[in-house]
């Protein structure tokens, strides 16, 4: 059996078909506007985005960020607990981590004030700087008379955990957050040290803690003079503490110095850069600094007062020797064929940069990395020295120097 269609019945049914086509779309046009503005209009409707164009990428959706933020804010269980520029702060945080540089960082208001008081000297935490190595938490150096050095930890001890929280994830200064804390405070460390059958607990109360910047001392041996200079940290205050011991070296009847740069973490490279500047000829390169373009090289160069360049000299290191120590070091053995006596430095050799952003917040950002005037690069590899010489369990039990004490068997020669 066959039918045939009218044309009257075609009409009927054209029509029939576009008032269904109608109120179908109709429907999914309600469905899909009640669905995205379930999705948007919390975060339109309840906040304030503020500069919300400024400095927003090209062709990157962000609808999962907000989804998620979305579903946070709809069933999370205890919303007393939703703190709206914490998860901002997180977010930020959780960027910056996913660039898997330690030494790039985001520093809430509170974060941004510990981390410009350290480089003021001082704070409130046990007393060393460390950093990540290999992916691994190094201690760099244990500061003097602190809870850190008569706790006795060293250069190159593994934090593997701090108190409840093990380090193999933690950022750098996720670390140093959990370590820092107010005076009278106690902080448990989980020591891994090369020699150890397993690792040790520290327990250490935090103290207030004041980062020297220099000592010096004459050291008569033999009938010989020999100042004696070291340099804990680059900081802010380094260089007229600096200035004010180089006019009284300079007053004594010594031309020879030791310059121990051991566990000294580094610091500002404007610092070390001045600093290089009394040992070295004005003019004479003190680092180069290499961004990501790697045609792109900028030369630090030294600008005097030079006192010091025709002294005789040689320079202490070991693994806590870090960043700005290290382009000190590499400055002057390239540049004057300075000695290096001890162990190979730590390999800091990454530049950042501290940017300010709103609300006193900060980043401290990864821009380009050093190599010393001949070309050799920091990072990583470190500086390893002329003559190496390394500290022994015994040497520590019976407080002996045998490193110092190969200096001045050197510079007793020159």
């Amino acid at each position: 059996m066959t039918f045939k269609f009218t044309s009257q019945f075609k009409k009927t049914f054209i029509i029939l078909l576009l008032i269904l086509v109608w109120v179908l779309g109709w429907q999914f046009g309600i469905y899909f506007k009640f669905k995205t503005k379930e999705i948007i209009t919390p975060i339109a409707a309840k906040f304030k985005l503020i500069n919300q164009d400024v400095g927003k990428p090209n062709e990157v959706d962000f609808s999962l960020f907000w989804e998620a933020w979305q579903v946070v804010e709809n069933e999370f269980l205890d919303k007393s607990k939703i703190d709206y520029q914490k998860m901002v702060y997180g977010a930020i945080n959780g960027m910056i981590k996913s660039l898997g540089d330690p030494h790039t960082s985001f520093f809430t208001p509170e974060k941004t004030k510990e981390f410009e008081e350290e480089l003021l000297g001082r704070y409130e935490g046990v007393g060393m700087h460390i950093d990540i190595k290999k992916e691994k938490l190094k201690v760099i150096s244990p500061l003097k008379n602190t809870p850190a050095e008569r706790a006795e930890l060293r250069p190159g001890d593994e934090i593997l955990k701090i108190n409840d929280t093990y380090t193999f994830d933690l950022t750098l200064d996720e670390a140093v957050s959990l370590i820092r804390g107010p005076k009278g405070t106690e902080v448990t460390l989980l020591i891994s040290r090369e020699g150890w059958a397993e690792p040790k607990e520290f327990k250490l109360i935090r103290e207030g803690i004041q980062i020297p910047s220099l000592e010096w001392e004459i050291k008569e041996i033999d009938n010989s003079k020999i100042a004696y200079l070291k340099i804990y940290q680059f900081n802010q205050i380094l260089p007229a503490e600096f200035k004010k011991a180089a006019i009284e070296i300079l007053n004594t009847d010594t031309n020879k110095i030791i310059l121990d740069l051991r566990s000294n973490p580094g610091g500002y490279l404007e610092v070390a850069q001045e600093i290089a500047g009394w040992f070295l000829e004005k003019g004479q390169t003190v680092v180069w600094q290499e961004s990501k373009e790697e045609e792109s090289k900028i030369e630090y160069k030294s600008e005097g007062p030079a006192n010091f360049s025709q002294w005789k000299m040689v320079i202490l290191i070991n693994e806590g020797t870090a960043s700005g120590a290290e382009i000190l070091a590499g400055a002057l053995r390239d540049n004057r064929n300075i000695l290096l006596i001890g162990e190979t430095s730590f390999g800091k050799g990454s530049v950042q940069e501290k940017v300010s952003l709103k609300n006193n917040s900060s980043l401290k950002i990864t821009i380009a990395k050093w190599l010393t005037p001949k070309g050799h690069l920091i990072e990583n590899s470190g500086l390893q020295p002329d003559i190496e010489v390394k500290l022994t369990e015994k040497d520590y039990e019976k407080d002996k120097d045998p490193q110092l004490e190969k200096a001045i068997e050197i510079i007793k020669n020159l």
